[in-house]
């Protein structure tokens, strides 16, 4: 029995990676929810036991008010995706669809904008020192 533990953490991770392409084309090309809009889905983490699986998307749009329109129709939705999941997967439990936003693109944007500014600051006092005649200079 230890020989199969081992296979079973990549196993997961190829149903989670099916369960992302499928629930993808489920979403661009069967849903019809118009709260649904474009969303791209970045990852699918599934439960060991394959009883709950988080998906986690993105949208272009990132404010509030449509961020939760559009959970509100992936939620509504979840059982029509399920059954068509049902029809491409063919695995013992089929898992329950948990959605949620994912902000890490965002944040990342933040954050690279932030970097920049530091950068650009940086880069403006390095100018004014080497501008600046230094005391050897003066003698």
């Amino acid at each position: 029995m230890a020989k199969h533990s081992k296979n079973i953490p990549a196993r997961g991770l190829r149903v989670a990676d099916q369960i992302q392409r499928d629930l993808s084309e489920i979403i661009a090309y069967e849903l019809k929810d118009p709260r649904v809009g474009m969303i791209t889905i970045t990852e699918v983490q599934v439960t060991p036991d394959y009883a709950h699986a988080k998906v986690f998307f993105t949208m272009l749009k990132d404010s509030k008010e449509d961020i939760k329109n559009t959970c509100d129709g992936l939620h509504a939705a979840a059982g029509y995706m399920r059954g068509q999941l049902g029809k491409r997967l063919h695995i013992h439990t089929l898992p329950a669809l948990h959605f949620v936003h994912d902000s890490s693109t965002a944040r990342g944007m933040e954050l690279s904008l932030l970097i920049d500014q530091a950068n650009a600051t940086r880069s403006k006092d390095d100018e004014q020192a080497q501008q600046e005649p230094t005391d050897k200079d003066a003698e």
